[in-house]
């Protein structure tokens, strides 16, 4: 089984209950389904081959939607992209990921033109928006999403697809500054999606609220593909707006809604917010980065609905554990093993740690990815015998639940996004005036962590503001620093590698 098959018998279940609304507008199962089996016969009709590359530049869209399970259908990979990423960022990925065909924003066309000459294995572009036009630039034929759902007379493709086949390319950063793409085969995302949706006791009565980004792993799985295979109905907001949650948690009588810690300060601070808008809910979920516990409590009182925490990560499609819905929540801990997805504490060696002793957290199970893309070596390091090693430091209580104790790695998150430190410095290198620079996260109020940099400079004088522009113009806006410390001189080992740790201490003076 595959999330399109699923989604196909789902639409012959359930006709004609509502898989998704998107501004006022309900879709039944069949009309999506429809809409997907006719995206992925025009797709095949312009060349597209199972096993070729998809990407989807958008954000959270009913294109989205129909773009990721039309692509899927006709055996392609899809690759999610931020739509906010810059041209830098979208090219390398483009590049990396061998993408034969586009899924993106009408405003992005002159973009995607721009770099036509340096992508030439890119034959299709399909955009969203009012355009109509249809031509072709240096091979590349630009064609409205549109009419990729306009019955064509096209076949719907008959591609066989095998668990084990790739079905998307999850593109995380990377520690050496370049991001690697997470391979997930269908049986990885499955078997996830169902598993975290069983766990979490998602049904066909559930009412989601999609406010994540859908091109982010943990709304794709937990938010868009659990209920959907669950005969669920999703609310699909185009981007995250406490006033736009509780009003469509009201209307839609919702159920469910995830989200990441920064996402619930905002819910909680909101001054209009009230316990009768989430009257429906019956279970909040969150995940990302790790939920303060007085926000946890805090939120809980004020709106009378659950919160559980859990984990996850892009090369486990993601969900690893959560905190389970018949038995007591722990505050603070990310739960216990879901469905058929085994976790554990181990040491430098991979042996097994006792309980409350503190190691790397590895998981094993169906979700665990097939390896990073064209990067062997990275993935001999990083999965071990079937065991995914995660990179954080954790520990497990005597009843099995665990808890993330600190991050092996010296990844910042902010709002629930990834930022590596060394992808932010191997920009700020490129200034002429930079002789230094390391980057660590601080504590931020509203995104849970915030990106500061130390810079060494030379002698040229360099203000705050022309290093941030600098960044701007090279990195998505939550990876660029707010904080900008000019220092004389950065904190060394003996073997001249940077004191990130020291670096911290300075910071909480």
């Amino acid at each position: 089984m595959n999330l399109s098959e699923q989604l196909r018998q789902t639409a012959v279940t359930y006709p004609d209950k509502r898989a998704y609304i998107f501004e006022d507008q309900a879709v039944t199962y069949e009309n999506l389904d429809h809409k997907v089996s006719v995206f992925a016969a025009n797709l095949s009709s312009e060349g597209i081959k199972k096993g070729d590359h998809v990407a989807l530049i958008l954000g959270n869209s009913p294109e989205f939607l129909i773009g990721y399970y039309g692509a899927l259908r006709a055996g392609a990979v899809v690759i999610p992209i931020n739509p906010i990423y810059t041209p830098d960022e979208i090219g390398y990925l483009l590049h990396n990921g061998d993408v034969k065909a586009i899924i993106t924003l009408e405003q992005a066309l002159p973009l995607v033109e721009k770099m036509s000459h340096q992508l030439p294995d890119i034959s299709l572009v399909a955009y969203t928006g009012s355009g109509e036009e249809e031509k072709t630039i240096s091979q590349t034929k630009l064609k409205p999403f549109t009419k990729m759902v306009e019955e064509s007379g096209h076949p719907v493709p008959t591609v066989s697809i095998e668990d084990d086949d790739l079905a998307v390319i999850l593109y995380t950063s990377g520690t050496t500054g370049k991001p690697k793409g997470a391979m997930l085969s269908h049986l990885n995302l499955f078997s996830n999606a169902s598993d975290t949706g069983s766990y979490l006791q998602i049904s066909s009565e559930d009412v989601v609220i999609t406010a994540l980004p859908m091109f982010h792993v943990f709304c794709m799985t937990v938010s868009m593909n659990a209920p959907l295979i669950s005969g669920g109905t999703i609310l699909i907001l185009p981007k995250f707006s406490p006033q736009e949650v509780f009003h469509v948690a009201e209307k839609y009588k919702a159920t469910i809604f995830a989200g990441v810690p920064t996402m619930y300060n905002f819910l909680y601070q909101y001054p209009e917010g009230r316990a009768e808008y989430f009257q429906h809910m019956r279970l909040c979920i969150s995940g990302g980065s790790s939920l303060p516990v007085a926000l946890l409590h805090r939120f809980e009182e004020k709106f009378n609905v659950r919160i559980s925490e859990g984990y996850g990560l892009s090369e486990a499609a993601p969900v690893t554990t959560f905190n389970p819905l018949d038995r007591p929540r722990k505050a603070g801990s990310i739960g216990m093993n879901i469905t058929n997805v085994v976790n554990k504490v181990v040491d430098e060696l991979g042996q097994e740690l006792p309980v409350g002793a503190v190691g790397e957290l590895a998981v094993k199970g169906p979700n665990v990815m097939k390896g990073y893309y064209k990067m062997p070596e990275d993935t001999a390091v990083t999965i071990k015998e079937g065991w995914l090693l995660t990179g954080d430091l954790a520990k497990m209580d005597e009843e099995g639940y665990f808890y993330i104790v600190d991050r092996k790695k010296d990844m910042v998150i902010v709002g629930g996004y990834n930022v590596y430190p060394r992808e932010v410095e191997e920009v700020l290198y490129q200034h002429p005036s930079i002789v230094e620079a390391a980057v660590v996260g601080v504590p931020d109020p509203n995104f849970g962590e915030a990106v500061q940099a130390f810079i060494v400079l030379k002698e040229t004088v360099t203000e705050e503001e022309e290093v941030l522009e600098h960044c701007r113009e090279h990195l998505a806006k939550y990876k660029c620093p707010t904080i900008v410390e000019f220092i004389e001189e950065l904190p060394k080992n003996t073997t001249g590698k940077i004191l990130r740790k020291a670096l911290r201490k300075h910071v909480n003076v």
